[in-house]
Formats: structure tokens, C-alpha cells, sequence
């Protein structure tokens, strides 16, 4: 049955917090006694949507300086009168920085993150009215030799495991630039506007765009031998496959294994970040290699791409722009988390059970959103979200 049919809803949708019970489906469709929230309501989608295009016509015409310094400030001004954006924040980069969320250097930190992340909303605006050639100079080229080297090699295709760091979009367009079949997974079920306007864009670039639930197409471009780019650090969801990240238990999306299980492709943990001068630097960690679809196969493979999102955060954390919880609240849930960890390395018919709940496609396939950036100025967040539940 497709993802379609089943009514899933996009793994990167926010959660809330709540009993691992199964719900009223059993515990194999949408709920899991998580409560997902509804998709935001078409006049909010509509109030975002135009709120984005204005900023993108202002950012057209005034300066790089002072629309960066107008949208930094929104941004940050988001941070400080946004109690749980700054909750969740705050918590994000504790963990980063080895230091409790309300330390001086961790407030610090995250508000450099905001007015950093303003710099790459301007960006991606700007992108809009380049041509690829333009986006693909704002990338160095070298590493990008490199890449291209495992591709060829690997038996299969090759998944790119990104985190929100430095400039996806700007890559993504230079990859293509270079005749890659570049791929990549994206929310269709809100925002269709936004959908539309980021699809145009990809495409003019040569960056081909799946609809999440597409799974069919997602197996398909990997046994292409294609290039298949998701992000992974959406945010902390109780169904998904434990991992130590920084300091602490916390999940990430099994998709990334189980694709590269099922279909001989390579993961590619890519690291993007800006530069003094304005030009993006890609960084590869070793390729990962996914023997089987068992249970510890899958957590390993997992583990070892929560190590190099680590060392791509810790090595510009303030370029590090997902502002969603990564991390469980409480102790009772990190030690369940690594109760399941062990579980799935010891192996047998509890383990398979968890990497099951894990594979649900909503859980698995982690996607990149078709709404405006995901941590927009303060008035365009209140728009998407006017009841503070987070996106």
C-alpha cells in the first residue's frame, strides 16, 4: 500500500509529546498515540505564503547589508519573545555546547545561530533570480571531485545525509550544475504554493523533486544509480532509530539505512559551510555501507551518521539551523532509547519490532519541506504557527 493511501503525514511534521501506546489504528498508521498536528488551514498557508513572496521582493531590492541586518533582527527578536522557540533552542545547543540550556555562552550561541540563519534566508531568496551557473559559483568546486569519485565507484546510487548547515540549496543547484541526477524528497502535502515555487525553482536548476510520499520513485531513482538528498535533523521523534548525538540519546529517520539496505546505494554524509567569504565549503565524511537490513546493521549504519552530523555541527554550530527539539525531554525517555539501541544490536524478534515501528514511511523518509524556510522572521513564524505548537 502506498504512503499515499494509508494518509500519512510527513515525518517532518511536529509531534507532540506524549505515550509510545499504539492509538485507535493499531499503531501502524499516522498516530501511534503521538498526536500529530493537522496541517496549518489554507488561509494560514495563504497569509505565509505572501509574507514570504513580499520579503523575497524586498530582499530584491535593497541592499544584501540591510536586508540581512532587518531579517537577522526578526529573526533573533523570534528567539527572545517566542518562549518555546527559545526552550527548544537553548535546549539544542546546551547539548552542542556541553553546557545547561541557561548558560550565558548557550544563549549566546543561539542567537548567533538566528542571525546567521537570516544571512541564508536572504540567500535563498537571492537564489531565486539566479541562474544555476550563478547559484554553482557560490560553491567551492573541489570537494565536489571527490564526491563525484565515490559516486562512480559505489554499485549503487548514493544518498547524500544532510543536516540544515550552511547552504543546501546553493549545492544542490552546483551538483546539478555538473550534470549530476541529483534528487531530492520534499512535502507536497502543505503549502502547494511554496511546493510549486521551490519545485520551479529546483528543476530550472536540474535538482529533480519527489513528493514524499512517492516511495516508489524514491526506490526507483536509487536503483537508477541516481544521487538522493534528505535531511535528517528535523527533530526528535520517539519512532525513530537511537543514536547518541553530542552528549545524549535522542532518534534520527531510519530511511537512510533501510534505502541504502534495500538498494546497494552508498551514504554520503555531506557537510556544507559558509566561508569568510561568502563562498559555501563541502565536506564528505567516509562512506557508509549498509550490509543488511537487520536490526543492528541498521543501527550502526544510523549511529554513524549521527557521529558525522555531530562533527559538521560542532564545527560551525552556529550555522546550524534547526530550531525543532532534537532531543527527548525527560531521562526516562533517553534510557529508554538506549534500551532500544541494545535491542536492536542484540538482534532476534525485538529488534525487528523496533526497526518495523521505525520503517513506518512517515517515520522513515525525512524530507525537505515545501514550507517557507523553516524558522522564518517572527511575523511570518506567527503566521504559520499562531498557536506557538512549533512547525
Amino acid at each position: 500500500m502506498t504512503a499515499e493511501k494509508r494518509g500519512l503525514e510527513a515525518p517532518h511534521r511536529r509531534v507532540e509529546r506524549g505515550p509510545r501506546n499504539p492509538g485507535a489504528d493499531g499503531g501502524t498508521g499516522l498516530r501511534r498515540g503521538l498526536g500529530l498536528r493537522q496541517a496549518p488551514g489554507r488561509l494560514v498557508e495563504k497569509i505565509a505564503v505572501r509574507a514570504y513572496i513580499g520579503a523575497t521582493w524586498i530582499v530584491a531590492h535593497v541592499p544584501g547589508p540591510l536586508s540581512r541586518w532587518v531579517i537577522g533582527t526578526g529573526s533573533q527578536a523570534g528567539y527572545l519573545f517566542w518562549p518555546s522557540k527559545r526552550r527548544w533552542s537553548n535546549a539544542n545547543f546546551g547539548h552542542v555546547a556541553g553546557l545547561p540550556p541557561d548558560d550565558l555562552r548557550v544563549r549566546r550561541m543561539a542567537l548567533g545561530a538566528y542571525r546567521e540563519y537570516a544571512r541564508y534566508l536572504v540567500e535563498v531568496m537571492h537564489l531565486e533570480s539566479m541562474s544555476a551557473e550563478r547559484a554553482g559559483q557560490l560553491v567551492a568546486q573541489k570537494e565536489l571531485d571527490g564526491v563525484e569519485k565515490i559516486w562512480r565507484e559505489s554499485k549503487g546510487g548514493l544518498i547524500f545525509a544532510l543536516g540544515h548547515v550552511g547552504n543546501n540549496e546553493a549545492v544542490a543547484a552546483a551538483a546539478a550544475g555538473r550534470g549530476w541526477p541529483v534528487n531530492v524528497v520534499a512535502d507536497d502535502t502543505a503549502f502547494p504554493e511554496m511546493f510549486a515555487r521551490f519545485t520551479a525553482l529546483r528543476e530550472a536548476w536540474g535538482v529533480h523533486v519527489i513528493p514524499w510520499r512517492n516511495l516508489r520513485e524514491i526506490y526507483g531513482v536509487l536503483k537508477r544509480r541516481e544521487m538522493l538528498a534528505l535531511l535528517l535533523d528535523w527533530g526528535y521523534r520517539a519512532d525513530g532509530i537511537p543514536v547518541r548525538l553530542f552528549d545524549a540519546w535522542t532518534t534520527l529517520p531510519a530511511g537512510p539505512a533501510s534505502l541504502a539496505a534495500k538498494t546497494g546505494a552508498v551514504i554520503l554524509p555531506l557537510s556544507i559551510r559558509r566561508q569568510p567569504n561568502g563562498e559555501f565549503a563541502v565536506a564528505y565524511s567516509d562512506p557508509i555501507e549498509v550490509a543488511s537490513s537487520a536490526p543492528a546493521d541498521i543501527q550502526a549504519a544510523t549511529q554513524a551518521i549521527a557521529d558525522a552530523l555531530a562533527a559538521t555541527i560542532g564545527a560551525a554550530p552556529q550555522q546550524w539551523y534547526s530550531f525543532k527539539p532534537m532531543w527527548p525531554d525527560t531521562p526516562e525517555e533517553s534510557a529508554e532509547l538506549a534500551r532500544r539501541a541494545a535491542v536492536m544490536l542484540a538482534g532476534g524478534p525485538a529488534a525487528q519490532a523496533v526497526v518495523a515501528e521505525a520503517l513506518a514511511p512517515e517515520a522513515a523518509i525525512p524530507v525537505g519541506s515545501a514550507e517557507p524556510p523553516s524558522n522564518p522572521p517572527a511575523g511570518i513564524d506567527a503566521a504559520i504557527e499562531p498557536d506557538g505548537a512549533g512547525a
